[in-house]
Formats: C-alpha cells, sequence, structure tokens
C-alpha cells in the first residue's frame, strides 16, 4: 500500500500557499502557472504536444495484445444492428438518429409503428449526415433539430463541426428530405437556439456581436426573427444581462401546438433563475423560487416545479413538488392565480423527467433509487395520480410520448438486463416493444447494494456488480464511478462495454450514489454545492474506503473513473486519498479550479462552485483544487488523463495542464487527447471504440496484471 509522507502533505500546503499569495486577486497568472499555453486550444504549439502525448500513449496502449480485441469487442457492440434504435413520436411517424459503420457520422430516419413492430422496420432516410459531410468538406456532428409543432415538418438542424457545442442552424423540411431553399439558416456558429413561433417567425437566442454573449458565453438576448429578413435586423424582444449565465425568451404552448403566451428568464446562477411573463404589453417578473421552473400543459393547468420550499398564497409547497395554476387565470393574472399541489415527493423520493401525451401527464419517479412512473391528470377539478404498470427494481424512463394521441413509450433497465422498450396507447397497460439483445455473459453475477458512511457521518448509497460467492478476500479488481454534482442521479443501467470489457474478464464495479448528485431530490444536490463541495469528495473516498473495508478489493486493485464534474471528483481523490487507488481514469475533467471560470465555459458553474477571484469562496476551492494539489514527494496512482480538442464545454486544458504539471515532477501518467470529437469524445463509434479500449487497457495493466497492492 502506498505511504504519503508528512514531508509530502508539508509540500501541497506551501505549495496552495504560495500560489495564494503570489496570484493576483488570487487567479493564478503566467508567472505562477506555467502552463496557461495549454489553454488554447488549437495553438500550434498546444497541438504539437497533444500530438506527442498521444503518440507515447498510443505506443503503448496498443502494443498490449489486449488492444485491438477490446477495441473490436467495443465497436462490435456500438455498431450492432440489432441495438434499439429508440426513436421519437411526431404526427408523421417514428423518428431515429442512427449510427454504425456503414454510416459513422449518422443517418436521420423515419419508420411506421407498425413496420418499427418487426425485428427489421423499413426506413425511409431523411437526412444522411455522413453525405451532407462529405459534400461539404466539413467535419458535421448531428446535434438534434427544433420543429414547427404540431405537423413538426419544419426543423431547424444543429450542425456542429467536430462535435463541439457551438452550432450553425439550418431550415429543413421532413417530407422533402431537404434543406428549405431561401430559407431560415444561421451559418455563423454559436451557442444558443431557436423556437418556432409560427411558420415564418422565430425566437432567436445567438452571439449577434456587440456583447450578445455573457460571461460564460451564453447568449443573453432574444430576437423575433421573421422570414425574408435579415437576422442582423430582427427584433430584440428580450434582454438580460451580461452578468447572466445566461437568458432568453420562450413561448408557452399546448400539446395542439397553440401559444398561450411568451416567457422568459434570466439565469443569474447555473441552479438560479428569475422568471418573466409577457403580460398586458410588458415583461412581468414572476413570484416563484429563483430554484423553480416553469414546465408544461396539463389538461388546461399550466405546471411548475420547484427545488425549494416554495411559500405563497398561505400555504407552502415542498421542494421537488409540482404545482399548477389554471391556464386561463395566469393568462389574466400572472401571479394571481390560485396554485394547487399535483404532487409532493415522500421520503426519499424525488422527480426524473417526464412527459405529455394528448390526454395526460407522465412523471418518472425515484423511490430510494428505485424506479417508477406515474400517471397524472386533472379530472373534475383535482389531480388524480396512478402508477403505470412497469418493471419492479429498475430503473425507469419515459422514453417519448406523442402530442396528438396517447401514445407513450418507456424505457426500463438495470445493471444485468438488457434494456426494454415498452409501447402504450395510453387506454392499455404498457406491453413490450423492443428489447436490446444481451451483450455480456451475466450469467453468475450479482448486484447488491450497500452503505458507505462519509466523514460527516452521512450515509452513502451505492451499487455492488460482482460475480455471485464472490470471495471477499481483496482480491477482486474494482472499478468505482462516481459524478456527484448538479443534482445529476447516477443510476443502475445496462452498461454493455462495461459488462463486456470488465465484469466478464472478472473485475467488479461500483456506482456510487453521491451529495451533490439527485437520487433523492434537490437537497442531496444542495447540500454538497459550493462551501461544501467538499463533502462529495468525502462521500466518493468514504466508498473507496467501505469497499476495501469490506473485503471487496484492496488499493492495489481498486481504481476510479468519472467524466467531467465526474472528472473532477476523480482528480480530487487521487490528490486526496493517493493511497486509496491504483488506476485514475479522469476524462473531460475540470481540473485547475483555480482558473476554471475563465477556461471553456466554467463561469457557468460558480453556482456549483463558487467563484475563485472572491477570496472567502476562493479559500473552498483552494482546499480541494487538483492541479494545484499535485505536489512533489506524494506517490499518485499512475492516472490517465483523457480530454477532446473540440470540447468547448469543459475545454481539454484541465486535462493537459494536469498531464504537465505530473510530467513536470516525474511522475508516472498517461494522456489522450481526442482531436476531432467534442465533450463525449470521438464523433464516430470507431474513435468511441478506440478510446474505451485506452482506458481498459491501461485498467486491466493497473488493476488485473498484478495480485497486491503497491
Amino acid at each position: 500500500m502506498k505511504l504519503v509522507s508528512t514531508a509530502a502533505l508539508g509540500a501541497a500546503l506551501a505549495f496552495s500557499m504560495t500560489t495564494n499569495t503570489m496570484a493576483q486577486d488570487g487567479v493564478p497568472g503566467p508567472d505562477e502557472d506555467p502552463y496557461i499555453w495549454l489553454e488554447e486550444a488549437r495553438s500550434e504549439e498546444a497541438l504539437d504536444w497533444v500530438r506527442a502525448e498521444n503518440n507515447r500513449t498510443m505506443a503503448h496502449m496498443a502494443q498490449d495484445p489486449r488492444f485491438d480485441e477490446l477495441t473490436a469487442e467495443a465497436l462490435a457492440i456500438l455498431d450492432a444492428e440489432d441495438r434499439v434504435p429508440y426513436v421519437s413520436i411526431r404526427k408523421d411517424g417514428l423518428y431515429n438518429f442512427w449510427q454504425d459503420k456503414q454510416n459513422p457520422k449518422g443517418v436521420l430516419r423515419r419508420t411506421t409503428l407498425e413496420s418499427y413492430r418487426t425485428d427489421n422496420p423499413e426506413w425511409d432516410i431523411i437526412l444522411d449526415v455522413d453525405a451532407l459531410a462529405e459534400a461539404e468538406g466539413k467535419e458535421w456532428v448531428y446535434k438534434g433539430s427544433t420543429c414547427l409543432p404540431p405537423d413538426q415538418r419544419l426543423c431547424m438542424i444543429a450542425l456542429s463541426d467536430g462535435g463541439e457545442d457551438a452550432t450553425i442552424l439550418r431550415e429543413f423540411d421532413m417530407v422533402a428530405k431537404q434543406f428549405v431553399e431561401g430559407g431560415f439558416v444561421i451559418e455563423e456558429k454559436s451557442q444558443g437556439g431557436i423556437e418556432w413561433l409560427d411558420e415564418d417567425t422565430l425566437l432567436v437566442g445567438r452571439d449577434f456581436g456587440g456583447n450578445t454573449i455573457t460571461e460564460s458565453e451564453y447568449p443573453f438576448t432574444t430576437r423575433l426573427w421573421q422570414r425574408g429578413t435579415p437576422l442582423a435586423e430582427a427584433e430584440e424582444i428580450f434582454r438580460g444581462e451580461q452578468s447572466d449565465v445566461w437568458a432568453g425568451a420562450g413561448l408557452i404552448r399546448d400539446n395542439k401546438g397553440v401559444v398561450h403566451g411568451r416567457t422568459a428568464y434570466r439565469a443569474i446562477s447555473f441552479h438560479e433563475a428569475i422568471n418573466y411573463v409577457w403580460h398586458k404589453g410588458e415583461w412581468v417578473e414572476l413570484d416563484m423560487p429563483k430554484k423553480a421552473n416553469i414546465g408544461g400543459i396539463i389538461d388546461g393547468q399550466l405546471t411548475f416545479s420547484t427545488d425549494v420550499d416554495w411559500e405563497t398564497q398561505g400555504q407552502v409547497f415542498p421542494a421537488d413538488a409540482l404545482v399548477a395554476v389554471d391556464l386561463e387565470e395566469f393568462k389574466r393574472d400572472p401571479n394571481g392565480a390560485k396554485k394547487t399541489l399535483v404532487w409532493a415527493p415522500g421520503e426519499r423520493q424525488t422527480k426524473q423527467g417526464g412527459g405529455t401525451t394528448a390526454d395526460s401527464a407522465y412523471m418518472a419517479i425515484l423511490d430510494n433509487v428505485v424506479g417508477k412512473v406515474l400517471k397524472i391528470d386533472f379530472e373534475d377539478d383535482k389531480w388524480v395520480t396512478s402508477e403505470v404498470a412497469l418493471p419492479d427494481n429498475a430503473t425507469l424512463s419515459v422514453a417519448t410520448t406523442s402530442s396528438e394521441t396517447g401514445e407513450i413509450m418507456f424505457s426500463s433497465t438495470d445493471f444485468l438486463n438488457p434494456s426494454t422498450l415498452w409501447y402504450s396507447d395510453g387506454t392499455s397497460e404498457p406491453e413490450v416493444l423492443k428489447t436490446s439483445p444481451a451483450y455480456f455473459d451475466a450469467s453468475g453475477m450479482e448486484v447488491v447494494q450497500l452503505e458507505a458512511t462519509s466523514k460527516d457521518g452521512a450515509k452513502i448509497p451505492y451499487f455492488l456488480v460482482k460475480p455471485q460467492g464472490m470471495e471477499m478476500d481483496g482480491t477482486t479488481p474494482t472499478l468505482l464511478y462516481g459524478y456527484g454534482g448538479f443534482q445529476v442521479s447516477q443510476l443502475p443501467g445496462y452498461r454493455a462495454l462495461t459488462g463486456k470489457m470488465w465484469l466478464e474478464k472478472g473485475g467488479a464495479f461500483i456506482l456510487a450514489n453521491l451529495r451533490g448528485g439527485g437520487e433523492f431530490g434537490p437537497g442531496w444536490h444542495q447540500t454538497a454545492i459550493r462551501e461544501n463541495k467538499q463533502r462529495t469528495w468525502d462521500d466518493f473516498i468514504a466508498v473507496g474506503r467501505d469497499a476495501v473495508e469490506r473485503g471487496i478489493t484492496n488499493p492495489g486493485q481498486l481504481g476510479i473513473q468519472g467524466g467531467s464534474q465526474g472528472g473532477l471528483l476523480v482528480g480530487t481523490a487521487f490528490t486526496q486519498a493517493p493511497e486509496l487507488f491504483d488506476a485514475a481514469i479522469v476524462a473531460i475533467p475540470l481540473f485547475d479550479m483555480l482558473r476554471y471560470h475563465l477556461i471553456g465555459r466554467g463561469a457557468s458553474w460558480i453556482g456549483e462552485y463558487g467563484d475563485p477571484r472572491i477570496p472567502e469562496q476562493r479559500a473552498w476551492i483552494e482546499g480541494y483544487s487538483p492541479y494545484q494539489k499535485i505536489v512533489e514527494g506524494v506517490d499518485y496512482p499512475a492516472p490517465f488523463l483523457w480530454a477532446s480538442t473540440a470540447d468547448d464545454r469543459t475545454h481539454p486544458a484541465h486535462a493537459r495542464k494536469g498531464a504537465a504539471r505530473l510530467k513536470e515532477l516525474g511522475q508516472e501518467y498517461w494522456y489522450f487527447e481526442d482531436m476531432t470529437g467534442g465533450h463525449s469524445g470521438g464523433v464516430d463509434n470507431e474513435q468511441r471504440a478506440k478510446l474505451q479500449a485506452l482506458q481498459m487497457v491501461y485498467l486491466m495493466q493497473r488493476l488485473m496484471d498484478h495480485n497486491e497492492g503497491e
């Protein structure tokens, strides 16, 4: 087992204090940080550094005889023709976006329900992204469409060059299967999107130039764009403030496509917004919590969701509740309309999304991390809620709904059973529509739910997937995965790649339900943000220690993995408890938290972490920022850091700088950068498969090729 000396811990403290003292306004500059040049994503100097690191990593990993086998296994799953083609229900059919070895960039296609029920549906190709990319000489990545209801014939297609979040937008006719000649087109890439007011009018939120994006690089103005007129001359209908995270205007629209009003919002932090409605010729601020959102329309009732207790009109609606007002009353008096309770969570329950059909609303919930789906109707002036008949002890979700009919599809999944797609026309119980084939041999495996005790005594649940009858002698190679942020829940699900490439080969897998996530509602998130963010890191380390104490594994065979916020999680874990782990996959991470607000879209997450420019808040962040915690004299678990050049969200600089710091200190590490993918990595399945193989070879070399800790 690794040991960390008192001298090394002292060095860490000294480095932290020096950085704080030398930096202007607490934010390190070039004098304190020699690797700021790596923050230029596409500078030649930075890209030369990336190529050298990629060559080093590939030369080592690709010579492992398992690399080609693992790549083939991953690609076979990613390209599998028999995987479930999930669809969205539209008026003219079922739409699916599909990628495989013949269509690496993907095709948008359409079929009928009757055909979809068969094992080999007949698909009508609507848009071939590979053909478009080849014709235009671009690395186009399809980023979805926004269509005009109720027919959804006219759509604005979002395309990204290379996978970054910023997109261009082009009008597309789904019936003619072509871009509209002379239609709406925005060729300047930007964050932001559109909403259709009618066939000839769009609400547009983009970077219009002239300081129309926030510090977080998101739009804060919205324009009303009429067909046939220049976007530059479009009327501005809403303006937030440049200090907002983002801001914009939208519409209140029912399932028939009728617009009942305009709304707007100013996101004053990632988790807080001021909401407005257009009323009698002006924007009226809505009397609602900043941690609450306007929802959709159910049976003539407009819904709201709140993440905090909402005291109003002499009553208190609890956090995570669903609240409603009569739509017509709201239109007459937005703040005076009487509010009623639709649903409130029980103990350890929380909402997990949903959808609305022409007849009813459906809401997925978690009940002690077990899925349920509720059907909600407003009948005889009261709310009626019933549970949908779906499998027990599974993760459940609303896959798609029809706004024209009562049709709805649900998805069920767990760790060991392939995902199943269910269908109902709204009048009968759901029936199995499609089931994913098994991509790994789950026989002899089992799932148990355990609990760790965090540093402050909080009980932290986690799932363990392991061989049945596994000897608890501490010798099982184990991969611990976590996220723990932004109220995002980590739930049981069929992880085909992990199952095939890790579980089948004798490894165990742990999924941690950390504070900062959303597994037990907004309170579970809010108890571990900003000044309390260290609780998330403590929870993750506690799960790792618990796994060792129970005899599941030992520090020499315990690896950790996470991406984005999860990459920050892994970074804090291996710098705060380096003796506990022997492998760490740090994927597309945040890592330098003293400069994160200056890198990518980091400023948008100040509501989650705090602002390093403010001394009190910098103290929280400096206590855990992984980049500053990499110091001499500590034996780190040779992390594997990977990022994407086109990632304009977390930005590759974080991973680059972490690797550069480790190299400077002579520490063992690996680095790889996908030079064409966005925030999630490769733009096609072949790239994704190679990236998966790299990570698995790394884990096997670290955790499976020896039987005792270092």
